[in-house]
């Protein structure tokens, strides 16, 4: 099999030699039409580089310029393996031209090239930051898997990115795939109606106004087989602690439902960061289950303790947002128990009602929302404004409904399943909205400040986790 990669490896790169003398420069203009975005994929490394690609979108060029550092490089073969499969599949076959290019040199080959637009970014963290910075000062755009920083220095880093790119003119964005969750979509439309649900409460750090808590798996199968993780996935120095990763997408939803369309300026909005960490133990056994892998790698070595590896990948983040107090969860355990599987919960309080996201046994880990009525808002007063809230949101979304549940004074809102894209979908809609900005050059402001103020608490709550140890 590995022959055979190697092969076809060898086979693009020759169809990237060929095509050297006779490509152009690749304008940074952008105008909406077919063919106007020219990929560039950098070191992949995490299956999320593919999925922006599992269909095609006609603003996007089929042939892509693929760049890593050696034609073995596990996340490289996936991404191929991947897209090839996108390729050969019976319905929505895509055309993807793989381009690729592998060397030691690869970041200042794919800087010297310009043969894209359009630099993805989904793979390593250890030197992410380090890519997005270089490809904004080389003129690129830059759409990039969480999370873009996992420390303080990566996020001073990323702060000169931004501020590299209003230079260059050219865009920076965050895969913030959650935002396209339907039932994230409809929660916002509740949070944002005033008569069903009144003003956010402001919470204590004792009891948050805002709480949400995620727990994943390291072991898992999907679509009925293991999903590999690579050895690295388990250094926190490559990976990212549970709280600088996971939790960019919380709080990326906390901004995007609470606050639409405001600037969240981490300099005067955010105030005080507590954090906690704690490790998941893995033993040697269960590590080569999950990676394949018969070896512990070297840069792990420093994690292990008797027999046993130790990463941080728990937290708890509890911090204040224009005066709100929201509290934050992540957990990985191993493996989930036989019938479960991930997990997720939230809540968020208002002065008139509770909505609340549950992913569960009871909910066949499929995610239910839930509202109820807050204190001092009568039963009947209640149901009325929940359903002119229905009302409201079914001249969009005519499939979603409320009925009561078992519990007094509580509803679920239903949204069928077949109402319901699964997250692989959802990269392709953040690619559209991100070509749409660079087409039509509107990107908000907030986009920026926004990103910027969440990679700031999620490294600073690292930082103040080490130094409760």
């Amino acid at each position: 099999m590995r022959n055979y990669w190697l092969a076809f490896i060898i086979g693009m790169m020759f169809i990237s030699c060929l095509q050297q003398n006779r490509e152009k420069t690749v304008s940074s203009e952008f105008t909406g039409k077919e063919d106007d975005v020219k990929l560039i994929v950098l070191a992949p490394g995490h299956f999320h580089a593919n999925l922006l690609q599992k269909s095609s979108i006609p603003q996007v060029n089929d042939s892509v310029y693929v760049y890593s550092i050696s034609p073995d490089d596990a996340g490289l073969i996936q991404y191929l393996s991947a897209i090839e499969s996108f390729n050969n599949r019976a319905e929505n076959t895509t055309k993807w031209n793989e381009i690729v290019y592998t060397g030691e040199d690869f970041t200042e080959k794919m800087l010297n090239d310009k043969k894209g637009n359009v630099v993805v970014l989904a793979g390593n963290n250890k030197d992410k930051t380090e890519y997005i910075h270089s490809a904004i000062v080389g003129g690129f755009n830059v759409l990039s898997d969480k999370p873009m920083a996992i420390n303080h220095e990566d996020f001073l880093l990323l702060e000169k990115a931004y501020e590299n790119a209003e230079l260059k003119g050219v865009q920076l964005y965050d895969m913030m795939t959650e935002r396209y969750d339907i039932l994230n979509i409809i929660e916002k439309e509740l949070i944002n109606d005033p008569n069903f649900f009144g003003e956010l409460k402001k919470g204590t750090p004792e009891d948050p106004a805002i709480y949400m808590e995620s727990v994943h798996h390291f072991y898992k199968e999907v679509s009925s087989a293991p999903l590999i993780r690579p050895a690295w996935y388990y250094d926190v120095e490559q990976q990212g602690e549970g709280i600088a990763d996971v939790t960019t997408h919380l709080i990326d939803l906390l901004f995007w439902k609470c606050f639409p369309n405001q600037s969240v300026d981490y300099k005067q909005d955010i105030r005080d960061i507590s954090s906690t960490h704690w490790a998941t133990e893995i033993s040697l056994s269960q590590f080569t289950q999950s990676t394949g892998e018969k070896v512990l790698p070297e840069y792990l070595q420093k994690y292990l303790n008797d027999s046993i590896l130790k990463v941080y990948s728990n937290g708890t983040i509890n911090f204040e947002v224009k005066g709100l107090n929201a509290g934050l969860k992540v957990i990985w355990n191993y493996e989930a128990s036989k019938g479960s599987g991930d997990t997720f919960k939230s809540l968020i309080k208002g002065t008139k009602a509770i909505i609340k996201t549950v992913q569960d046994k009871e909910q066949s880990f499929i995610k239910q929302l839930y509202v109820q009525k807050s204190e001092g808002i009568g039963e009947k007063e209640f149901l009325e404004n929940l359903q002119k809230a229905i009302k409201v949101i079914n001249a969009t979304y005519p499939f979603v409904s409320a009925a009561p549940t078992s519990t007094k004074g509580e509803y679920i809102i239903s949204i069928p399943l077949e109402n319901r894209e699964g997250h692989e979908f959802h990269f392709k809609h953040v690619a559209e909205s991100f070509f749409c900005f660079l087409s039509n050059k509107n990107m908000p402001n907030w986009e920026k400040t926004n990103t910027l103020a969440k990679y700031y608490v999620t490294t600073k709550a690292v930082e103040v986790a080490k130094e409760r140890k």
